[in-house]
């Protein structure tokens, strides 16, 4: 065993569910509450976090076994970690891969920071969207009232 092999650290290989890479350091908890995770107890989630990265500096790495991820939980990671990739994991073997990708549009996991925005009325049961104006880092705006919400506003209301 060479210096290099002893000094990584292993975690084990999942057979079926999903791996979250490239998560910017330390929002990897973040994640994990948006998807509602673990969603049980016998639900098994890896978490690494700080974990040093040629290619970010540092980065946060998940591990969910036996669930994939649908289409709006990958939009829900891309405003926490807009540079993740997700890998679908089958019989120990990646099978699909996917970048992070913010759509145009953004429903329901964010609340309006506007405190008159229509969206937080409580007699009035709509549904916040937003629309995407930057990727990275993320920028949204209100669809009703039109307020800009920056990256470190989106990110207190997953704290």
């Amino acid at each position: 065993m060479t210096k290099k092999d002893k000094s990584e650290l292993k975690i084990k290989a999942i057979e079926n569910g999903t791996v979250i890479d490239h998560i910017t350091a330390n929002k990897a908890i973040y994640i994990l509450k948006v998807l509602g995770l673990p969603d049980s107890e016998t639900q098994n989630v890896t978490i690494a976090m700080n974990v040093s990265s040629g290619e970010i500096g540092r980065k946060d790495i998940l591990k969910i076994e036996n669930r994939e991820l649908d289409y709006q939980e990958l939009n829900q990671i891309a405003l926490i970690a807009p540079k993740a990739t997700i890998n679908i994991i089958r019989n120990f073997e990646p099978v699909k891969k996917y970048k992070s990708v913010l759509p145009d549009k953004i429903t329901s996991i964010l609340k309006c920071t506007n405190p008159k925005c229509i969206t937080n009325y409580e007699n009035e049961p709509i549904t916040p969207i937003f629309n995407v104006i930057q990727d990275y880092p993320p920028v949204v705006r209100c669809h009703y009232c039109e307020k800009l919400i920056k990256t470190e506003d989106i990110e207190k209301q997953f704290e």
